[in-house]
């Protein structure tokens, strides 16, 4: 569950190194967004000569949450940090690969992009 001032890693390489929700856009729940939700986040700290600059306000789906998420089938899937990937306004990554798990629960969302990009689909 992620919410506002929370910090995040980033999972693909745009250039942005950690960034911080400042609203939660695509959920049900104003308050709280977990796996597949879009958010819009403040860059933190980045790498330099990159596409994505600090101070840089970017929208984002996250990606891994260390909250346990229950699938429908019984399994309880959770991950070691809190990860998003940056998007740009048509919901396609900016970055051209995608580091780390990714939860199977995007394809449902229609991030279909982030899900080719991935190494690794749990």
């Amino acid at each position: 569950m992620i919410q506002n001032q929370t910090y995040l890693n980033v999972a693909d390489n745009s250039g942005a190194k950690k960034i911080m929700c400042i609203r939660i856009l695509g959920s049900g729940n104003p308050y709280f967004a977990s796996i597949g939700d879009i958010i819009i986040g403040v860059v933190k700290d980045a790498t330099p000569n990159m596409i994505v600059k600090r101070s840089d306000v970017i929208k984002a789906v996250i990606v891994r949450t260390k909250k346990t998420l229950k699938r429908s089938d019984g399994m309880n899937i959770r991950f070691d940090d809190n990860a998003v990937v940056i998007i740009n306004d048509d919901n396609n990554p900016k970055g051209t690969r995608v580091f780390g798990p990714i939860a199977r629960e995007l394809r449902d969302k229609n991030f279909l992009k982030i899900i080719s990009l991935a190494q690794e689909v749990v």
